[in-house]
């Protein structure tokens, strides 16, 4: 069998996929299957083809493509379902996913043993070769008392990995969040943020001071700051970033430009990710070949970059 990098160079993405790698940053409600989706309700979704200029266009492409249709408890299993077809399908080997606390109540009538069971049934179902690391997930704009009541039912449950927040950077200080973190630290969650896709290099190091964060998801406007790649290096804080999400939502010009580059030759660990494939069409494999076709990284850069990802935090 030829190497990763030897099937990047012949740009062969049915090779590509058949080498083990991670996804660390998807958000599973996009990021299944499409045809696997298609085969269960009929629906067609068809991922972008033209940047967006913000984020209230990316609620308008759920509203349209998504809406009700995926708005039961039923429907939100085979989201899940969705989404680890597509990890097999894609050679993903290493899976970061979860629910959002609010989840819970909505669609698993607060049973938080029947909300783990479906990932793990999933998994063990479908993609028996792809290790789950759970995710409590997080919407920044929820009010933190709500937030709080809704872990209640998480705290203690030793199927979780992670933990992460997510949603819009400027709805609420991320100091707030900081009694949650600390709670999370001592359950021994790794610390995840979102941080850095629409904000500063200094909102990153900020985030990763205050929740004493692990990793940061996005993390890219840490490359306009040096002392800022060089705390996250020193710190070795790493980055799971999605790059065709940043070109797609206007976040930067081209993949040949994306900051991944300068962020991963800083001495940042970086891992590649899809983020939301049923909007990006950005299964990890494109994205390792986008990237490597662009001129943005070599193929024995994105191999190294891979072989990070498969790795788990000490």
């Amino acid at each position: 069998m030829s190497s990763f990098a030897e099937a990047l160079k012949r740009k062969d993405l049915e090779a590509i996929r058949k080498f083990p790698k991670a996804d660390l940053h998807n958000h599973f409600v996009l990021g299944g299957d499409r045809d696997y989706l298609e085969r269960v309700t009929g629906k067609k979704i068809e991922p972008l083809r033209c940047p967006l200029k913000s984020m209230s266009e990316m609620h308008a492409w759920n509203e349209a493509n998504l809406g009700a249709t995926f708005n039961t408890p039923e429907m939100r299993r085979e989201l899940i379902q969705a989404t680890f077809h597509q990890a097999k399908k894609d050679g993903v080997t290493v899976l970061e996913i979860g629910e959002d606390v609010w989840g819970l109540s909505e669609y698993f009538g607060n049973d938080i043993n029947a909300l783990t069971e479906v990932f793990t049934a999933a998994q063990r179902d479908i993609a028996p070769n792809t290790e789950l690391r759970l995710q409590i997930g997080l919407s920044r704009h929820c009010p933190v008392d709500y937030l709080e009541s809704c872990l209640a039912y998480f705290w203690g449950n030793r199927a979780f990995y992670s933990i992460d927040l997510y949603g819009d950077e400027l709805a609420q200080p991320i100091e707030n969040f900081k009694d949650i973190y600390r709670r999370a630290k001592r359950e021994g969650l790794v610390l995840k943020a979102h941080v850095g896709e629409w904000g500063t290099a200094q909102d990153v190091q900020k985030a990763v001071e205050t929740l004493e964060l692990d990793e940061v998801q996005h993390g890219i406007a840490a490359a306009e700051d040096a002392s800022v790649m060089r705390f996250l290096a020193e710190n070795h804080i790493r980055l799971n970033i999605t790059p065709s999400s940043n070109v797609l939502l206007g976040r930067v010009p081209s993949m040949k430009e994306h900051p991944i580059q300068k962020l991963y030759r800083s001495g940042v660990e970086v891992t590649v990710n899809s983020d939301d494939v049923l909007i990006f069409d950005s299964d990890v494999s494109k994205e390792y070949l986008r990237l490597y076709e662009s001129g943005c990284l070599t193929a024995e850069e994105l191999d190294a970059i891979r072989l990070t990802g498969l790795k788990e935090k000490a």
